[in-house]
Formats: structure tokens, C-alpha cells, sequence
């Protein structure tokens, strides 16, 4: 892709496109390369070279030239035979085998002759049935067929076929090079038929005595003894890994590495049974306790305090379902270790082509005034950094706000990378991210040997310093629009200056043709995004912004894999791609797992994470047990996609092994068995058939574009089934674009060869209109899914709906950091908007209570995905829970009734159960009591604040229509360490927290005081209710904490025990009330006389 080609805007609904150059003298197109003197005579490519490096010959009798695709083609689809002197062709060193070559001698590598690198042309390969589908837009057949095409494809073009850019129609995407010469059967063909042509016989060839038979393919033996002397090595091997590898001389060094080379990728670690054993146990003895507990609650009601006992009880049963929820999820926690060295053995051998797959990362961005542009320009600097083969990363970033901050801050950013790529690569410094590297505070000498090392580093971080300034400077001059609107450099009209009524833009900044760094290398691919927005359209925020760059990235990259990052989270470990590959790309389970998905590690959070912040029992505990289900929830970033699970795809089904009958049985009992079991199946059938009706709306197990759904009728295949796919249906799901619908069919990727650079973003830029995903299933069943703005979740459940499972990897270096909110304001909408998008998908038609049965979705992973949507109905418990104390202290009244011996062992075993949980909780999973601690009391401040707000937010959506604007939150900026963290924002979430520490305050002043007019018998109950209000007062401590404000005044602590230690001091001193004179006389006793 074209570096240099300039920003394409345009709208394809309005036939607009226009060409920004960047440069004056930047040309079209560019010249062609180069061609060597023997093109191939089928394609009119190079030959290209072999593997020894000498011109790739595919006839050893003739010498044709064919190059190695055509060959591989030929060999796989055609005769197999040398289209000039007919003779069969042999396999070369690195092609698969195919049919006819048991018997044929030749060159020993094993990767190829198995097919492990290209696989066999099977017509159920989704590249096969790609190339088939394209086939019916494109023109096929040789030279001087009589009955070749001559038909120009209808394909509809951007521009509705006028020339734009002096580029002729003939060159569109869908339409091969070979077609530009004219005439429509005069043209070469791209591949041969993909089947036996009856009306073109091969003609048979008398065989010469004078040769080897193996030059014709028979009679060799060569193979058999290559496959004998290979089970041998395996079976010597073998024996010696089982007698522990003792006697081991040697002769045969290649017997390991061969070995190392099909290990797996990686492995699950189970929890040691004597930490986790001891955990179940104690959540079977609390579900024991919770049940003779409620017994007790239930059948001892408080008769002069009923309201506050009915409400105490209600509370309690639902607290009780949402512990269940959110425990038994966590019943097979698990943890996972990868080998980066069997990985690269496999697929990245060093002197050889990198195997590894190509991945594709998003970075989204929206208002570059609440993300700054220095973040972002962090984030895909680290990406472009990454420890992957340049080739297969391409980084895409959408900037959904058309800023033109942002787009001249990237253009500096692909500057800058060119020096700070190959600085990192030189000196393999960790994390990649300029502003967090030179923030360090280690010694950055540690394990550097190279002695140009500190002089580099030194004139390194002057050039950051300086383009942090250029950067600075660009944030300045955006503070002031100017009234005409921003200009570019040549003048011309920024395209986004409406922010709500513009063109979709793109602009490659670094690709393969242009952008190297200082040293010479080429660098990833480096692409600007913004899609079309115009009124009237609703663009769905963030999911939109996503799938739009699905589609952008399946046209101009296409990579297998899919990699998305909020702006502000960086890549900190250059090997993350690796540690995700390590499941995806594996043999054994890579096939089945649809993501992968890695912890979110935050930088600047303070010591104590008042706020917790950094989430660390939901990162390491919750998810740890969803991976023992069914795979980690999605969390928005810091996740690799597998592309086709995006799609809307079932994942591929595992066969399950023939059963088997004993033969110990007689035959009359084997009879009855089988009777009965084909009456059960036979009663279960229409049972099955009900369901699968009620469901049908729920869950789609097997869509309509599954690969399966292609048509039979071609000319010529007579049992074999054609690669065309029902074009229609393909384009009512994915979008009127036959470039992407194309795309989606190739499982490993891939674009097309054929195409030109500049058709391929005019293509690019249709599927970003605005209106392309009208009726089609986007949002629906493909891609990110819309309905709320918490699309992670929706995302993800359909994809465990469908069969896949998702992989929890954390490896040893954080993979990605991020910034966090610090004050608490913004901490707490950030909550608000998790919980409203919860609770609109509590609303939605993909609830988890009522969606997805009869598909794929696993119990506990339900039970998983039922919890992330119902803890915002807790907040209304636990309001009303935290309010009883106060009332309790103020009333003088209780929620239970005088305790027995009996009852007082259940509530002391309820309790303990709940501390030995958290405790076991947090020794299997390595989690620090400070880190429990704080999740608790956030659980609690959040809960009785955002949560309670989303509510009645996403009440008044559903039963209104009254929607809530969508806020970002603000990422870290350059400020004083922490500073945002005492910063105080008044905002109407702080209210009901608020309240209830002033009415628990009173209520425990008032309760104090009454126990001490009423004398010593009251100080007993009074103990309970006082229990009751300082658990909410401490889990309320650290918001009390953020009211109050910074460090350097009074601790907070001083202020509220020196409040509450006055109020009872002073109530003390108006009842010893010293002041009052003493009574001297006589002791007056009761006489017992009624004086009366």
C-alpha cells in the first residue's frame, strides 16, 4: 500500500472522491516494477526463485516457464501436467503433496510433502472458495478458447464508472490486470480451470526407455523409505524420552528439534488441590449455613419492627442469588503458561520467511481534548515497535471525532517512528512507549552491553523532547478554530471541520512502498481512519468506529487476526503478540478459540488505589475461573480477535470417537439396549425440534453464510461441489462491496493480488459510508454488536454463543498498560457508564437470561454473563441495607429478635464463613488483602452511587425514550503526579453516599446517647446496631476520604473520630452533669405505707 498516495476522502452514496497529495510532486500510481526476462507464461508474474535460491523451474523436461503459484494451481486444481510437453509435473521441494505422488521420489522435507504450509486444494477451503466466488466477477480462460468470456464483470464501481484519478474501470479491485489489453478473450488467463476440462483431453504421451520411470512418476520407491526411515526416528525417540533420555549418542541431532517443534504451544496450570480444595469446600459449608441462616430469618420475624425486617430479609435473599452468581463461576479457576520458543521453532525459524500470521491492531480515539494526542501517539508507537515481523502488522487507527489534531499529530507520529522503531529494536528496550520508557526510574543500563548505548539514548530522548513540543505546539494552535474552518497544507479545506456532516477519510502514512526508517527498514503498515458521518445516520459510537475498521482492514490487509486498544493503553511487553499467538496459531486448540484476552494493568494509580482502580479481583480472580469454563469475558481492549469469529461464524465442531460396544454382553441384551435407546432418541427428537423453534430467534446455530451454502450447479464439476457462493446472501449479511464479502470466505487471510493500491482505498472508502451497513446483519450477528454502550460484553457473548471459547493470558510482563481516572468523580462515570450499558443489555433481546439456549453457551459461563448485567439492580439491596443501621440507631429498634444460643452459631458461622472465603480467595489466586479490601469498599461506594444512577438512567431509557449522552473519560495527562486525585468535582452521584454517612453519623450519636439515659441495660443491644453502622461507615471511608481532599491538610480519620468522640463526650458530660450541687440530707427509704 502506497505511502505516499495521499488522504482519500469521499462518500460513496454522493459519487465523491478527492485526492489530497501530500506532496506536490507525489505521482498516481507509480511505475510498475520491473518484470525479469522470463515472466510466467500463464499469469505473466516472475518466476520467482526456489528455495536454493536459483530461477524456480517447474518442467525439468522443457524448462516452461511457470512460476510457483501457477505450478502449485495446476498441480492442485488442473491436469498436472506441463502445459507445453504434457508431462506430469513432479513435487518440488516445499509444495504439498496431491494425488499421484505415492509413488514419486524426490526431496525430503516433511512440512511440505504434508501440506503443513499451504494445505491441500480441498473444495471445502475457504480459499478455494473464494477464488471460486471471484470467478463469477471475473473473466477465466486461455487465449484462444472459443469459448472463453468475453464479458467485461458488472461490478459496481465507485465512481459508477467514470474515471477518477486517471483510473480506468478495467482496473478496479474485482478486475484482474490481464483485462486491461482489451479484447475480452484475448487475454491471458490467471489460473487454469479449477477442474478436468472434458472437451480439452490430455493427450496421452508414450513413455521413452531410455529414462528414468521416475521422471514420469511411477515406479519409485524413494518415498516408502523415507516414511520407513522417518517412523523409525519417531519410534527411537520415543523409547528414549521413556527411559528418561539417559543414553543419548547423539547421531541424530535433528530427533529434537523435530521434537520441540510439535510440542504444544502452551499448557494449562491447574491451582494446586491444596489451595483450591479447601476453598470449595468452605463455599459448600457457607451454601449450608446460608440455608439454615434464611431458615432462621424467615421463621423469627421482629412483630414490633416488621417493615425493617421484611426489608432486611428481602435484601439478604437477594444478596445471597448475587454471591451465588458471582461464586460458582470461579468453582475451576485455572492459570496458563506459553512457550515463545516452540513458537518461534515452529513458524518464525531464523534464515527463513516468517510463518507467523499477520495481525491487524485497532486503536480508537474520539475527542482529542479529553485524549490527548501524545497519548495516542504512545499507543501506536508501541505498536509499531512490537517484536513481529514488519510485514504482518499493519496498525489502523480511528478517529471517530475527524480531528485535525489528530490527524496531523499522527502524520508527526509516523515521523518520529522512523527514528524510535529502530532504537528500540537495536537495543531491545522494554516498554516501547517513549513517554513511559524515559519515565522509568531503574537503571536503564541494566543487561546493556553495547557502549553506543547511553550516547544513543541521550540524542534519543532530546528528539522525543522535541517531538513532544511539536506535538504541544499542534495542541496550542487547535485551542483557536478559525472562523473559515482548518486548512491543509496545500490549502485545501479540512474535510472534518463538521463534525456531524463529513466524508470518510483514510490516509496511509507508512505502508510497503514509501516510509523506511533511518537504517533502511521497512516499517508496518501505518493507516488514518475516519468514516463518513452525516445527519439522519445513526453511527453507533465506538461499535460503529470498530466495525468500521473491520471492513477497512479486510480490504486493505486482511490479517487473520485482530488486535484493539483504547488510545491510552500502550503496549508494554513487545512480545504480547507472540504470547497470543501461542494460543491461536496452536494446532490443538487454536481453531476453537475465538480471542484472547489479557488483564488490564494501569500506570499512575497511587500506592494505596483508594478507588481500586486497578480492578484486581476481577483480573485475577473472576477471570481466572471463567478460563477453567469456557474462556475470559471480552473487556473493550487489550484483545486479540480471531477475524472469522467476528464474522458471525460457529466455531468448527469437534468430531467425537466412534463408540464402543463390548463384546462380553449377549446378543439379546445388546438388542435391548439398543432398543431403548433408539426409543429415547426418537421421543427427544421433536423435544429438540420445540426448542430449536422457540430459540430460533434467539440463537442462530448454523447462519446463512456459513461456507457450506454454495451452489452445485457449475458446468463440469460432476461430483465435486464448486467454490461459488450465493453472492446474494454473502451481500445481504456483509454489505454491498464484493472486495470484503470476497475477503470474509479466506480463513488465513489474504488480499488480492490483482488489485491496484488506489482501487483498493477507493473500495476502502464505500465500506465506510455511512450507509453501508443498512440491512445487513451488522451489529446483529457480525462484528462488534450494537444495543449498548458496553459493546464488550455483547461482543463477546455472541462469540460464546456460537461454540467458541475465549483464553485468559497473563503473562510474566503486563502486556498493555493504561491510565485510569484518579479523582473520584470521574472514577465514578466511568462506573456509571458500565453499569448503564448493563443495564441495557438487561433490556435488550440479548439478555443472557432469556438468549442463546440451544447454543453453545456453557452453564457457568451463563452464570457469568447473568451477573455482569444484574449487579446494578443490587445497588436498590444495598441502599436499603445501608439505611437500616441509622434508622435502627435512631428508632431503637432491630431487625432481629433477642438471638438464642442456636441462632447466635449460625449468624457466628455465616460470618466466619465469609472471612475464610475471602482469605482462601486471595491465597489461590495471590491477590493482597489491600487489593480485597479496597474491591470492597469500592463494591459498596459504587453501588449506593453509579449503579443506583445507571438504574434509573436505563429506566427512563426503556420506559421514555430519555436517552444519556456519552461521556469519555478523561485519560492522564502531563500534570503533577497524583494531582487529579484530590481534585473535587462536585457531581449529583455524590449524594447518596453522602447521605447515608450523615445519617449513620447521627444515627450512631443517637443511639450512644440514648444508651446512656436509658442506663447499663441498653449498652447490650446497643453493640449490634453500632456493628451494623460502622460497617457502612468503613466501607464508605475512602469516598469520605475523596471529600474531604488532599494529604497535606487534616487526615481524615482526625476529623471523623474527633467529631464523633466529641458528640459522645459531650452527651457523657450533660448526664454526669458535674455542676449540679450535691444532696446532703437524709437517706429517704420506702416504707410501704400507702400515704394516699
Amino acid at each position: 500500500m502506497e505511502a505516499s498516495a495521499g488522504l482519500v476522502a469521499g462518500s460513496h452514496n454522493r459519487n465523491e472522491l478527492v485526492v489530497i497529495r501530500r506532496e506536490s510532486g507525489a505521482g498516481g500510481g507509480g511505475a510498475a516494477a520491473g518484470r525479469s526476462e522470463a515472466p510466467c507464461q500463464i499469469c505473466g508474474d516472475d518466476v520467482g526463485v526456489g528455495f536454493d535460491g536459483e530461477p524456480f523451474v517447474a518442467c525439468n523436461e522443457c524448462a516452461f516457464p511457470v512460476c510457483r503459484a501457477c505450478y502449485e494451481y495446476e498441480r492442485r486444481e488442473g491436469s498436472q501436467a506441463c502445459p507445453q510437453c504434457r508431462t506430469r509435473y513432479k513435487r518440488l521441494k516445499g509444495c504439498p503433496r496431491v494425488a499421484g505422488d505415492e509413488e514419486e521420489d524426490g526431496v525430503d522435507d516433511l512440512e511440505g510433502e504434508f501440506g503443513l504450509q499451504d494445505g491441500a486444494g480441498r473444495e471445502d477451503d475457504p480459499q478455494y472458495v473464494a477464488e471460486s466466488m471471484l470467478r463469477a466477477q471475473m473473466s477465466y480462460g486461455r487465449g484462444g478458447d472459443a469459448h472463453a468470456f468475453n464479458a467485461v464483470p458488472n461490478v459496481p464501481l465507485l465512481t459508477n464508472g467514470q474515471m477518477v484519478d486517471d483510473i480506468p474501470p478495467e482496473q478496479h479491485a474485482l478486475v484482474p490486470s490481464y483485462m486491461g489489453g482489451g479484447g475480452g478473450g484475448g487475454g491471458k488467463r490467471i489460473h487454469p480451470l479449477p477442474f478436468a476440462d472434458p472437451s480439452l483431453p490430455v493427450q496421452p504421451r508414450s513413455m521413452d526407455p531410455s529414462k528414468d520411470l521416475a521422471a514420469y512418476g511411477y515406479g519409485s520407491v524413494a518415498w516408502k523409505e523415507r516414511m520407513e526411515g522417518w517412523k523409525q526416528k519417531q519410534e527411537r525417540l520415543q523409547q528414549l524420552r521413556s527411559e528418561g533420555g539417559g543414553d543419548w549418542d547423539g547421531d541424530d541431532a535433528d530427533l529434537p528439534l523435530m521434537d520441540e517443534a510439535r510440542q504444544p504451544l502452551s499448557r494449562k496450570i491447574p491451582i494446586p488441590s491444596s489451595r483450591i480444595n479447601p476453598y470449595r469446600m468452605i463455599i459448600i459449608i457457607r451454601l449450608v449455613v446460608l440455608g439454615f441462616f434464611f431458615h432462621y430469618r424467615v421463621m423469627h420475624p421482629v412483630n414490633d419492627a416488621f417493615a425493617l425486617w421484611l426489608i432486611s430479609v428481602i435484601c439478604e435473599i437477594w444478596f445471597a442469588m448475587s454471591w451465588i452468581l458471582d461464586q460458582f463461576p470461579k468453582w475451576l479457576p485455572i492459570e496458563r503458561e506459553t512457550y515463545l520458543d516452540r513458537l518461534s521453532l515452529r513458524f518464525d525459524k531464523e534464515g527463513r520467511p516468517s510463518q507467523l500470521a499477520p495481525v491487524d491492531f485497532f486503536v480508537s480515539t474520539v475527542d482529542p481534548s479529553k485524549e490527548p494526542p501524545l497519548v495516542t501517539a504512545n499507543t501506536v508507537l508501541s505498536i509499531l515497535a512490537v517484536d513481529y515481523p514488519v510485514d504482518k502488522v499493519s496498525c489502523y487507527v480511528s478517529d471517530d471525532g475527524a480531528a485535525m489534531l489528530t490527524f496531523e499529530a499522527l502524520s508527526e507520529t509516523s515521523e518520529f517512528a522512523k527514528k524510535w522503531v529502530p532504537f528500540c529494536k537495536k537495543f531491545n528496550i522494554e516498554p516501547r512507549a517513549p513517554e513511559w520508557y524515559f519515565q522509568q526510574k531503574i537503571d536503564y543500563l541494566k543487561d546493556k552491553v553495547a557502549a553506543s548505548f547511553v550516547r544513543e539514548r541521550r540524542a534519543m530522548k532530546r528528539e522525543y523532547e522535541e517531538f513532544k513540543v511539536r506535538i504541544n505546539a499542534l495542541v496550542a494552535k487547535a485551542q483557536k478554530v478559525p472562523e473559515e474552518g482548518w486548512t491543509m497544507q496545500d490549502g485545501s479545506p479540512w474535510p472534518g471541520n463538521n463534525v456531524r456532516d463529513h466524508p470518510g477519510m483514510i490516509q496511509v502514512f507508512l505502508g510497503q512502498s514509501g516510509g523506511r526508517d533511518t537504517e533502511g527498514n521497512e516499517l508496518p503498515r501505518l493507516v488514518y481512519v475516519s468514516r463518513e458521518k452525516r445527519p439522519g445516520y445513526d453511527h453507533h459510537k465506538k461499535a460503529g468506529a470498530m466495525n468500521a475498521l473491520v471492513r477497512v482492514s479486510a480490504v486493505l490487509s486482511n490479517a487473520p487476526y485482530l488486535l484493539n486498544l483504547d488510545c491510552d493503553h500502550y503496549v508494554n511487553n513487545s512480545k504480547a503478540i507472540k504470547e497470543a499467538m501461542c494460543f491461536m496459531m496452536d494446532p490443538l486448540v487454536g481453531k476453537k478459540v475465538c480471542y484472547v484476552q489479557f488483564p488490564q494493568r494501569f500506570d499512575g494509580i497511587d500506592r494505596h488505589d483508594r478507588y481500586a482502580n486497578r480492578n484486581v479481583v476481577f483480573f485475577d480472580i473472576n477471570m481466572k475461573g471463567l478460563d477453567g469454563i469456557q474462556g475470559p469475558i471480552y473487556v473493550g481492549t487489550g484483545c486479540v480477535f480471531r477475524r472469522q469469529a467476528l464474522y458471525g461464524y460457529d466455531a468448527p465442531k469437534t468430531k467425537k470417537p466412534p463408540s464402543r460396544t463390548c463384546n462380553c454382553w449377549p446378543k439379546w441384551c445388546l438388542c435391548c439396549c439398543c432398543s431403548r435407546n433408539k426409543k429415547k432418541t426418537t421421543k427427544s427428537k421433536p423435544e429438540n425440534k420445540k426448542k430449536r423453534l422457540f430459540f430460533k430467534k434467539a440463537e442462530n446455530p448454523s447462519p446463512a453464510y456459513a461456507l457450506g451454502e454454495i451452489e452445485e450447479g457449475v458446468p463440469g464439476a460432476e461430483n465435486e461441489k464448486a467454490g461459488i457462493v450465493n453472492q446474494q446472501k454473502l451481500e445481504k449479511k456483509f454489505g454491498q462491496s464484493s472486495v470484503f464479502v470476497a475477503s470474509t470466505l479466506l480463513e488465513n487471510g489474504g488480499t488480492l493480488k490483482s488489485a491496484s493500491p488506489a482501487s483498493l482505498l477507493k473500495e476502502a472508502i464505500h465500506v465506510i459510508s455511512c450507509g453501508y451497513e443498512d440491512k445487513t446483519d451488522w451489529g446483529k450477528e457480525i462484528g462488534w454488536i450494537y444495543g449498548s454502550i458496553t459493546e464488550d460484553i455483547l461482543t463477546g457473548f455472541k462469540m460464546h454463543c456460537h461454540g467458541w471459547r475465549s483464553i485468559y493470558c497473563i503473562p510474566k510482563r503486563p502486556a498493555f498498560k493504561g491510565s485510569a481516572p484518579l479523582n473520584l468523580s470521574d472514577r465514578l462515570h466511568q462506573v456509571l457508564r458500565w453499569a448503564l450499558g448493563s443495564v441495557e443489555i438487561f433490556f435488550s433481546k440479548h439478555c443472557p437470561l432469556w438468549y442463546g439456549y440451544g447454543g453453545g453457551l456453557k452453564f457457568l459461563e451463563r452464570f457469568s454473563y447473568i451477573n455482569s448485567i444484574v449487579y446494578p439492580w443490587t445497588s436498590i439491596p444495598l441502599l436499603a441495607y445501608c439505611t437500616l443501621p441509622a434508622i435502627c440507631l435512631l428508632t431503637g429498634k432491630f431487625i432481629t429478635p433477642e438471638l438464642t444460643n442456636v441462632a447466635s452459631i449460625w449468624f457466628m458461622a455465616l460470618f466466619i464463613c465469609i472471612f475464610v472465603t475471602g482469605i482462601l480467595e486471595m491465597r489461590w489466586s495471590g491477590v493482597a488483602i489491600d487489593d480485597w479490601w479496597r474491591n470492597e469498599q469500592f463494591w459498596v461506594i459504587g453501588g449506593v452511587s453509579s449503579h443506583l444512577f445507571a438504574v434509573f438512567q436505563g429506566l427512563l431509557k426503556v420506559l421514555a425514550g430519555i436517552d444519556t449522552s456519552f461521556t469519555v473519560t478523561s485519560k492522564a495527562g502531563d500534570d503533577e503526579e497524583f494531582s487529579e486525585l484530590y481534585t473535587f468535582k462536585w457531581t449529583t452521584l455524590l449524594i447518596p453516599p453522602t447521605t447515608l454517612l450523615l445519617l449513620n453519623f447521627i444515627g450512631v450519636v443517637a443511639g450512644v446517647s440514648n444508651a446512656i439515659n436509658n442506663g447499663y441495660e441498653s449498652w447490650g443491644p446497643l453493640f449490634g446496631k453500632l456493628f451494623f453502622a460502622f460497617w457502612v461507615i468503613v466501607h464508605l471511608y475512602p469516598f469520605l476520604k475523596g471529600l474531604v481532599g488532599r494529604q497535606n491538610r487534616t487526615p481524615t480519620i482526625v476529623i471523623v473520630w474527633s467529631i464523633l468522640l466529641a458528640s459522645i463526650f459531650s452527651l457523657l458530660w450533660v448526664r454526669i452533669d458535674p455542676f449540679l450541687a450535691k444532696n446532703d440530707g437524709p437517706l429517704l427509704e420506702e416504707c410501704g405505707l400507702d400515704c394516699n
